[in-house]
């Protein structure tokens, strides 16, 4: 490490912000909370820090860590599994906020996570109303269901609550629309990339804001990204089962939907999720392999700036 480089490590709670600068060895806690996060960015700021690393918390992180980069600060957001197997790997097995910082710190002098752009605030705000999308059909069909049983003396209750959640999603689905509409090149993404059959609109509008790396990246990193990218498992002479893991949780959720779809009604992807299927693979692993060649070929066609067409999407998916 050159002696003019320094890490910073921050641990961040629903409270407060544990913040450990190596190799100094300075150390002090902030609250979590808009005067602690100002206070945060004006001390990191005189740091002028290498690499600042924090660990994704269930969203606590974000506003910690999207000041930062407002500030014009190196900032990465890492997964906390592999920052705790960097942590076991070094010894340091106890776990405590300070602790939990100095490993951070730790981890970024080391490694040197890639520092990578952090969505802007018009990216955040489509990404959120995704998710609250997201929440709202799944209690849309957590009503549903419990309809099906329920006794009459809760019908009234119900349905009642099933037409209030229809509307906040019609309302929903609108903003989402106008803040697509509003910006050109995402609104011309999202109609190329709806032209393959299995592509529906939400799944666009996904893509296009959770996964700004589409078509900029090639077929493998793009698969790894995403999570959809088979994993050996070997040790000498044993040959283990190939497994994909991790990824962005909510790119892969919908993706998986566009390949349910695209296995029945897209000629290219059903021909292929049936040649898979008569080779004797489970369903499951068909179909997951359906979900990285959708992807390879919605990668080429973004990269490409072309639409969809079969006999093409055949060669990009190949050669991307």
């Amino acid at each position: 490490m050159n002696s003019t480089e320094s890490f910073v490590g921050i641990d961040v709670s629903k409270e407060e912000l544990e913040v450990y600068v190596r190799p100094e060895g300075t150390t002090w806690t902030l609250h979590n909370n808009e005067k602690g996060i100002a206070q945060l960015v004006e001390r990191l700021t005189c740091v002028a820090p290498t690499l600042v690393v924090l660990e994704a918390t269930g969203g606590l992180e974000r506003k910690p860590a999207y000041a930062l980069v407002e500030a014009r600060l190196p900032v990465v957001i890492a997964n906390p599994r592999r920052t705790r197997a960097f942590a076991r790997s070094i010894g340091l097995l106890a776990k405590t906020d300070r602790l939990d910082a100095q490993a951070l710190a730790h981890f970024a002098d080391a490694v040197r996570p890639e520092v990578r752009a952090l969505p802007d605030q018009e990216r955040r705000e489509i990404s959120a109303r995704l998710a609250r999308r997201r929440q709202l059909r799944d209690n849309l069909t957590a009503e549903r269901n419990r309809l099906h049983s329920a006794p009459s003396c809760t019908e009234k209750s119900l349905r009642k609550h099933i037409t209030w959640l229809q509307d906040e999603l019609e309302n929903l689905e609108a903003e989402i629309d106008a803040l697509i509409q509003a910006n050109t090149q995402w609104q011309e993404q999202v109609e190329r990339l709806a032209t393959v059959q299995g592509v529906g609109r939400i799944t666009a509008y996904t893509l296009t804001v959770e996964l700004p790396e589409l078509g900029k990246l090639n077929r493998k990193e793009i698969a790894a990204l995403v999570g959809v990218a088979p994993f050996n498992s070997d040790s000498g002479k044993r040959r283990g089962k190939r497994a994909v893991w991790g990824g962005r949780a909510a790119v892969r959720a919908t993706l998986y939907m566009a390949a349910l779809s695209a296995s029945r009604f897209n000629p290219v992807i059903r021909e292929f999720y049936q040649r898979l299927i008569e080779a004797g693979k489970a369903k499951k692993v068909a179909l997951t392999a359906c979900m990285r060649k959708l992807l390879t070929i919605l990668n080429a066609m973004v990269k490409n700036g072309t639409d969809w067409d079969p006999n093409y999407s055949q060669r990009t998916a190949r050669a991307a």
